[in-house]
């Protein structure tokens, strides 16, 4: 299953995986695209507030303006 890249938006950072992409906006939120077999895009968080982020092999790292770290994709490392 693949997902479109976004059409348009002010994105302040990318970060890409082996088979899929994150976008970090102006406004904290974040985009997801490309494979979702382990939870790549579906597991993204929905909420604003990410200041940077970043992506492994199948999974990806967003840091809050609060401080907490989110993950999601790949967790068989523990990742």
């Amino acid at each position: 299953q693949r997902g479109a890249a976004p059409s348009s938006a002010a994105f302040v950072a990318f970060a890409c995986g082996k088979s899929h992409s994150v976008a970090l906006r102006n406004d904290g939120t974040v985009v997801t695209w490309g494979d979702n077999s382990i939870g790549q895009r579906n597991d993204a968080p929905t909420c604003a507030g990410f200041v940077a982020i970043a992506c492994g092999r199948d999974h990806s790292v967003g840091l809050r303006n609060d401080g907490m770290v989110a993950t999601w994709g790949a967790d068989e490392q523990r990742q």
